[in-house]
């Protein structure tokens, strides 16, 4: 087995929130190995990926729709992305000891979503965004949205930090606070989308507790697009399938008229491979 082989094989083990963790990880060290090898070639134009940012910009987000989703695996430095994936794995034990990874999926998702949402539509609504055009980066809202749905789910629970034990409720309450106090501090666009994908994990969480789902229909929507891209993965093997089964069948029908000796190397080559 290839290496690049055990390394796919090592992914595919992993759980949805560590796979996301090494998604955002190549994707923050990526750029840097591109420019990287761009200089030795006297490139000086600098990748940093930004089709993948959102946009404040309606016409942008128009031509770039994926961005509403994207923006989240994009970080502005080592702290940024550091933070984040700490927080969205140690949240991630917390939520799967509970639920599913569909409603991982669900919350995380969603969360970077509205939080990109409520980014886009700050511009068009506070005066402080005026003049303004900063593209949105980061996973905060999705790990927002799972922290807080956590905090929501079980806000009794407690975890242990440093020297004494403190409710989840408390450390929701106090991850928001944080995020309103910091909306002068230069980022306040990044701390409204956080406050988004809050707001979602409280509500969906909040929802679930009385039975309700409210990720119901964006659930639908991805077993829809999941299912479509398995049923292609499917038809085009199948299709692989018949195609190499015709050769064979005109191969052994000239092996029948003319016998074996009749048949070229490239024939005998695949006939030998077939049959394995």
């Amino acid at each position: 087995m290839s290496l690049i082989n055990k390394v796919y094989s090592k992914f595919l083990i992993l759980n949805i929130a560590e796979k996301l963790i090494v998604i955002n990880i190549l994707f923050f060290v990526l750029p840097y190995l591109l420019n990287g090898i761009m200089f030795l070639f006297g490139q000086q134009n600098l990748i940093y990926l930004n089709f993948l940012k959102l946009s404040p910009e309606l016409s942008n987000i128009i031509i770039q729709p994926w961005s509403i989703v994207t923006y989240s695996f994009i970080h502005g430095g080592f702290a940024h992305i550091l933070w984040n994936m700490l927080l969205l794995y140690f949240s991630s034990q917390f939520f799967f000891n509970l639920f599913s990874k569909q409603k991982f999926i669900n919350t995380y998702f969603l969360g970077v979503i509205l939080g990109g949402i409520l980014f886009v539509l700050s511009y068009y609504i506070f005066p402080v965004f005026k003049g303004l055009n900063v593209n949105l980066i980061g996973s905060s809202a999705g790990v927002m949205a799972v922290i807080i749905f956590i905090c929501t789910y079980t806000p009794g629970q407690e975890i242990r930090i440093l020297f004494f034990n403190l409710k989840l409720k408390y450390i929701g309450i106090i991850l928001i606070t944080l995020n309103i106090i910091q909306l002068p501090s230069g980022n306040a666009g990044g701390n409204i989308a956080h406050l988004g994908g809050a707001l979602f994990g409280f509500l969906y969480a909040f929802n679930l507790k009385k039975g309700i789902d409210i990720a119901t229909s964006f659930e639908i929507f991805l077993n829809y697009f999941s299912k479509l891209f398995i049923a292609k993965k499917k038809e085009k093997k199948y299709i692989n399938i018949n195609v190499k089964q015709k050769k064979i069948d005109e191969i052994l029908d000239k092996i029948n008229k003319s016998g074996y000796d009749s048949l070229t190397k490239e024939e005998k080559d695949f006939l030998f491979k077939a049959g394995k």
